[in-house]
């Protein structure tokens, strides 16, 4: 997980293909395997430096606080 120039998170890593083996049969896989790239602009009240990303049980958490807009 970075941040790049522009304010753009970007999410990359690689995802590998799990074989279960049960007398040797494939089961379905819905998920694809390889290298992966996502990028997100973020807005411009989001507050850069207190980004956090965690990862639990295979699940990518990312946590991007804003500043409070002040209405006029």
């Amino acid at each position: 997980v970075e941040i790049e120039d522009d304010r753009v998170l970007q999410i990359s890593g690689e995802r590998n293909v799990e074989k279960e083996d049960k007398n040797d049969e494939w089961h379905r896989m819905e998920r694809s395997s390889g290298k992966f790239v996502r990028r997100f602009r973020l807005p411009e009240n989001a507050k850069i430096d207190q980004v956090k990303a965690s990862l639990e049980n295979g699940v990518l958490t990312v946590t991007v606080p804003k500043e409070e807009i002040k209405k006029p």
